[in-house]
């Protein structure tokens, strides 16, 4: 299964990206970097920058039909820069729309609140957002990893302390 990863072109933590990759590449799966711009991006390891990765591919030459699942990897500028990219929240919303799984850490979840897709869900996240998350009608809950299924199953966890807890929901969430 083919799995986008959607980050900004600045500013996602590596390791929230870096190992939910590895975890879903693992499991057997075709994971795909898909920014709001060609090139590549800029990871951050918290405020230091990081490495740089390469763009598979576009969010307006992507549509969520190509691909099984969503990730959503966090750190703070990354999910700020997203929400403000009306074709990124677009393409979070038609993975919402269309049932597929979309797995959240961190800050990501702000990205999610843009989109409108987390009233009535059951959600984690940094807990920076718990106000937000709960003014957008979600029902916030502070644990490691947590599965909602709805209309679409969403994976969410906190922080990187969680990855290795958010990697092993995701993968049993893709069958894997």
């Amino acid at each position: 299964m083919r799995i986008a990863f959607l980050m900004a072109p600045e500013g996602v933590e590596q390791v929230e990206l870096t190992e939910p990759w590895k975890a879903v590449k693992d499991a057997g799966h075709t994971p795909r970097l898909v920014s709001t711009t060609p090139g590549r991006i800029q990871a951050f390891n918290h405020l230091d920058k990081g490495d740089t990765f390469q763009v598979d591919q576009t969010v307006d030459e992507t549509s969520a039909e190509e691909y099984g699942a969503l990730v959503l990897p966090g750190g703070v500028a990354n999910p700020d820069a997203l929400r403000l990219d009306d074709d990124a929240v677009s393409l979070v919303k038609t993975f919402c729309e269309t049932g597929k799984l979309v797995a959240a850490i961190c800050h990501a979840p702000w990205t999610l609140i843009e989109a409108d897709v987390v009233r009535g869900r059951r959600l984690t996240s940094w807990p920076s957002l718990e106000t937000d998350l709960r003014n957008a009608g979600a029902h916030w809950v502070d644990e490691q990893a947590v599965v909602d299924e709805g209309t679409y199953t969403l994976v969410t966890s906190r922080k990187p302390d969680d990855l290795k807890a958010f990697n092993d929901t995701v993968v049993l969430q893709l069958g894997g």
